[in-house]
């Protein structure tokens, strides 16, 4: 979900073609999400295989990634690590939510509802361990490389730009300029029509805004994150206004007269000194063809005719490693 930014910042419609070349580092989870959610029946049922396992993700990450391939960008995925603990309270509310969407779901099926069970359906998409496992188990036999973060898999996304081992994060999530990713695109992964893809710069955000990337983060705080609740009734645009006035959250906080449930230093640090590896690689390999086909069509029922097509753009990699001067 991530701290709720749209209002004020402003993104730079951009297109594939100027990411020919460049690696895109993706939020799995998040990416992983939107396939669950998106792909999907009429009625809001998810793909399944003949043991009704949910392949919705499958088909995402084979025909997404293999589409990025042959516009000739280069994908990592990577993967969440152990939350922290005060990330309970939030995915504790997100099961919540979920339990309800799925009795409404089955609900609006019972009634022929389909438009409506489908909206429901989508809200009620859940991660898995056995997505997870299956997800990196395909990303191999694709070629992908992936990499597992020690915690929140944005903040190794971001690292890995800010470091310059990728050129972008892609995510639906503006968390990841919270945690210092120099550049961000949306709609990189989305399903269905063509995508409108988002640029989003860390350095113009703080300059339109003018403030420092620490102000943004006690914004944040101040409107919600993940991590807190945040102060009822503030959404990001007074945030802005009583940072500017106040300088900083906790005198914002005193003007205010509130008490925060957490401590707010504990969710600066998780923004601002998170965890990371810095002990991956960044390899593409050539797709192992027998592989997918006994993985996909053996095990989960699907057509060899499709999975040939994307083996065909998969083919296409470039898998001589970039030069990253290039690319500024």
């Amino acid at each position: 979900m991530g701290v709720k930014f749209k209002d004020i910042v402003t993104p730079q419609p951009t297109k594939f073609e100027d990411l020919e070349g460049k690696i895109v580092a993706l939020d799995a989870a998040n990416i992983i999400y939107q396939f669950l959610s998106s792909i999907r029946q009429a009625d809001g049922t998810p793909l399944m295989d003949h043991q009704r396992r949910i392949t919705s993700h499958f088909s995402g990450i084979l025909y997404r990634t293999s589409s990025l391939i042959e516009r000739k960008i280069k994908p990592v995925y990577v993967f969440d690590g152990p939350s922290s603990h005060l990330k309970r309270e939030t995915q504790a509310k997100r099961r919540e939510v979920k339990d309800v969407s799925e009795k409404k779901w089955k609900v609006a099926l019972g009634e022929g509802n389909i438009e409506e069970a489908r909206k429901y359906a989508v809200r009620s998409s859940r991660m898995s361990s056995d997505i997870i496992e299956g997800s990196k188990k395909l990303l191999d036999l694709m070629g992908m490389p992936h990499i597992q973060a020690k915690g929140e898999g944005e903040a190794q996304a971001s690292y890995m730009v800010e470091k310059g081992d990728a050129w972008c994060v892609g995510s639906q999530d503006y968390d990841c300029v919270l945690f210092g990713a120099t550049r961000m695109v949306k709609n990189l992964t989305i399903t269905g029509g063509k995508a409108n893809l988002e640029l989003i710069e860390l350095k113009r955000v703080l300059d339109d805004l003018d403030m420092t990337r620490e102000q943004l983060i006690d914004v944040a705080i101040l409107v919600g994150t993940d991590f807190n609740q945040g102060v009822k009734g503030i959404g990001a645009k007074t945030g802005i206004k009583l940072i500017k006035e106040h300088k900083d959250l906790i005198k914002v906080l005193k003007y205010l007269k509130v008490e925060m449930e957490v401590d707010p230093s504990l969710v600066r640090d998780i923004f601002l000194n998170y965890d990371v590896s810095s002990d991956y690689e960044l390899k593409w390999k050539n797709p192992d063809k027998e592989g997918l086909i006994d993985f996909l069509c053996g095990e989960h029922d699907f057509s060899e005719d499709r999975i040939l097509s994307a083996l065909d753009k998969l083919n296409k990699m470039d898998n001589t490693q970039s030069n990253l001067e290039k690319w500024f």
